[in-house]
């Protein structure tokens, strides 16, 4: 199959992770796959020297004609069969390539979050009448998308998954030079959260409520992001017991799960969390609100623990639960460690892909 994958975002975000492994999976075993992106994303470096074809293109709006005529050229040049655009410009520019060109191709969508503008007409119409299908990465994104008005036929859950070879990078030796660069003491408790910025404000909360050895670990907010936290953290007097690293490098952050106790994922607009996997993949103990795709993920006391929006209370009673429970803690981790590594294994995604791209070709 010719396949195009389409983003105007692909910079630091577990979607971009997610489009590089599906893109160079489908590629690995034979189809000819390319990614039209910004040339200075970060998914433009992660793909260079594989097996991937990469387009610089512009998404400058949702009506990008200019941008609609390229994709033109693309479709005709490299005779695709499959084009899946991955957010809101693109889907736009897709959809109207193929419109108004008169493409003879399959566009699929791919939703990774619960719709923030769903549910106006003019909106589901396009998307009900210019769209082959919509791939949703949870059930619970499919079920938001059919209530605002997405008809159900039109979508088809794939959930997100992690690839073994994305853990060859860790270092067994780092855990103890990271625990002593940031002067954590033997008997601390370390909390993580990795992830873009989304309520981590419950969990500086619920670190009030604890004892003072529990640290929390912050990585993946920008600096200008995490000081809006700093009336808070003083407020509560958490100034010592918080650290933030900031926006890291994928490899660095792997590594730095060696020193994680517990890690807790506050989102309520989750598709399926990759820091998630990767927590659950690394044997980390995962706490996480109940909402969105965390629901396709976690079982409740199996492979995790699950708390209500907002609820500080109930994520430092999980976190400590964690801790002091050793029983809890060890079933925690082995079911996390078989959710991630075969329940929600990259093959499975790239399997499921490939069949449902196959399967619309030949309609």
């Amino acid at each position: 199959m010719n396949i195009l994958f389409l983003t105007y975002q692909g910079d630091i975000a577990g979607s971009t992770n997610s489009i590089s492994y599906l893109a160079k999976g489908l590629a690995s075993i034979g189809h000819n796959v390319y990614v039209g992106c910004r040339r200075e994303s970060l998914l433009y470096s992660m793909l260079s020297d594989t097996k991937v074809n990469l387009i610089e293109m512009t998404f400058k709006s949702k009506l990008d004609f200019a941008n609609m005529k390229h994709i033109k050229k693309i479709v005709e040049e490299y005779k695709i069969d499959i084009i899946n655009p991955q957010s809101s410009k693109d889907r736009y520019n897709a959809n109207l390539a193929k419109f108004f060109y008169r493409l003879p191709v399959k566009v699929v969508h791919t939703r990774r979050q619960t719709p923030k503008s769903s549910g106006i007409f003019i909106q589901n119409w396009f998307y009900n009448n210019f769209t082959d299908l919509i791939v949703a990465v949870s059930d619970e994104v499919k079920d938001e998308l059919v209530k605002s008005g997405i008809k159900e036929n039109k979508v088809k859950v794939i959930y997100n998954g992690t690839p073994d070879y994305k853990y060859s990078v860790i270092d067994l030796e780092k855990g103890k030079i990271l625990k002593e660069k940031y002067s954590y003491k033997a008997d601390d408790i370390i909390i993580g959260s990795i992830s873009r910025k989304k309520e981590q404000d419950q969990i500086i909360k619920a670190l009030g409520k604890l004892p003072e050895n529990y640290k929390l670990l912050l990585i993946g907010i920008h600096d200008h992001e995490f000081q809006e936290y700093e009336e808070l953290i003083n407020s509560l007097n958490l100034k010592d017991r918080i650290i933030s690293l900031g926006m890291i490098p994928g490899e660095e952050t792997l590594n730095h799960y060696q020193i994680l106790d517990v890690d807790v994922l506050a989102s309520n607009m989750e598709g399926l969390s990759q820091s998630l996997l990767e927590a659950m993949y690394l044997g980390v103990p995962v706490t996480a609100t109940k909402a969105a795709g965390n629901i396709s993920l976690i079982k409740d006391g199996i492979n995790g623990l699950f708390f209500n929006d907002g609820d500080t209370d109930k994520i430092a009673e999980n976190i400590k639960n964690i801790i002091e429970n050793r029983e809890l803690r060890e079933k925690l981790t082995a079911e996390g460690k078989k959710t991630a590594q075969i329940d929600f294994s990259i093959k499975r995604v790239i399997e499921n892909y490939e069949d449902t791209f196959r399967k619309l070709i030949n309609q």
